[in-house]
C-alpha cells in the first residue's frame, strides 16, 4: 500500500467519524428543543415549585356556592374553586367555605413560595410579572383564611389565586375587610364566599411579560348559608380612607357589575330576597382595626 493511499484511508476514517459526531451532537440539541417546548406549552407536565404542594383529586368545596355565569376556565383545588380568565391573567373568580372549626385550629407556618399554576391550559401569569411592578401579589382567598391546613396554605400561593393589587389597598381596606370576614365566620360558623377583582371595568394597566391587567376594584360576596344574610362589597384598588362599611351593598349590584350571578343555588326562589338588600347592623366591624388602618395600614409600605 502506497503513502498516499495510507493518507487517503486516514482522512476517510476521520471525515466519517468526524459526520457521526457532527450527527449525534444535532439530534441531541433536537432532542433538548423538542423538550423544551413540549415543557412550554404543557404546564401541567412542569415539576412544583415547592415540594409540599401536590395536586388534590378531591375538593371539599359544596356544589350549592359556585356562581353562574362563568366566562373562564374553572379550576378546583382542595378548598377552594376558581374561575380562570386567560384574558386578563387572574381569576375572576374565587369561591370558598370559610369555617369557625377550621378557623380556631393551630395555623400552619405561613407559605412564601408563589408559584405558576400547572393546571392552567397555555400557561399563566408568573411571579416575575409582578417583580418591580410596584403592586403587590394580593391574594383572592387569603392565607390566613386557609392555614388550618399545609396543602391548603400552599394552594393559596399559586398565581390563579393572586391579583395585582396596590400595596395600600392589600395591606389597608382589602386586610381589614378579609380581618372582619373571619370575625364574622366565627360569629355565625360558616361562611359562603365569592371574591376577585372586577375585570368587567377598563383595567388601570397591565404588567410583565404575560401582560396582567390591573383591576380598577375588587369585589367580595359573603353568605351566612345557616342564617340566610348576606353582604356585598365592591371597593377601588387604591388606598381608602372611608369607613368599610361605606362599600357595603346588596349581592345584586355586585351582580350588576361582574354579570356574574353569586350563589343561584341558595338564592333561588324564596330566598331572593336575600341578594336583594343588606341590613349592615347584622355584620358588626371592630372599630379598633379601622382606626389602626388610617394610624398605619394606610401609611406604611409593606405588609
Amino acid at each position: 500500500m502506497s503513502i498516499r493511499q495510507v493518507k487517503r484511508g486516514t482522512a476517510g476514517g476521520e471525515g466519517c467519524w468526524f459526520k457521526s459526531s457532527l450527527f449525534v451532537l444535532l439530534a441531541g440539541i433536537a432532542f433538548w428543543v423538542f423538550q423544551l417546548f413540549e415543557a412550554r406549552q404543557s404546564p401541567a407536565s412542569a415539576p412544583y415549585q415547592h415540594e409540599s404542594y401536590r395536586p388534590s383529586a378531591v375538593s371539599h368545596v359544596p356544589e350549592e356556592l359556585l356562581p353562574a355565569g362563568t366566562t373562564g376556565t374553572v379550576i378546583r383545588r382542595t378548598y377552594y374553586v376558581l374561575s380562570y380568565s386567560h384574558e386578563h391573567k387572574q381569576a375572576e373568580w374565587v369561591a370558598y367555605e370559610l369555617l369557625r372549626e377550621r378557623l380556631v385550629q393551630p395555623w400552619v407556618e405561613r407559605s412564601s413560595h408563589f408559584k405558576p399554576d400547572p393546571d392552567v391550559p397555555g400557561g399563566g401569569a408568573t411571579p416575575r410579572d409582578y417583580s418591580g411592578s410596584g403592586y403587590d401579589r394580593g391574594h383572592l382567598v387569603p392565607a390566613a383564611d386557609m392555614a388550618f391546613d399545609r396543602l391548603a396554605m400552599d394552594e393559596t400561593f399559586l398565581m390563579t389565586n393572586i391579583s395585582p393589587q396596590e400595596r395600600l389597598f392589600n395591606g389597608g381596606i382589602w386586610r381589614e375587610l378579609e380581618e372582619n370576614t373571619r370575625d364574622w365566620a366565627k360569629m355565625l360558623e360558616q361562611l359562603y364566599i365569592v371574591t376577585g377583582p372586577v375585570l368587567t371595568r377598563p383595567a388601570k394597566e397591565r404588567i410583565g411579560a404575560n401582560k396582567v391587567a390591573v383591576p380598577a376594584a375588587f369585589y367580595k360576596v359573603i353568605l351566612a348559608p345557616r342564617q340566610r344574610r348576606a353582604i356585598a362589597f365592591v371597593i377601588p384598588n387604591e388606598r381608602q380612607e372611608r369607613h368599610l362599611m361605606e362599600y357595603a351593598c346588596p349581592i345584586d349590584e355586585v351582580e350588576a357589575v361582574t354579570g356574574i350571578d353569586f350563589f343561584p343555588i341558595v338564592l333561588g326562589g324564596e330566598n331572593a330576597h336575600i341578594e336583594a338588600s343588606v341590613e349592615k347592623s347584622l355584620w358588626p366591624v371592630n372599630a379598633r382595626r379601622y382606626e389602626r388602618r388610617l394610624r398605619q395600614w394606610n401609611t406604611r409600605s409593606n405588609r
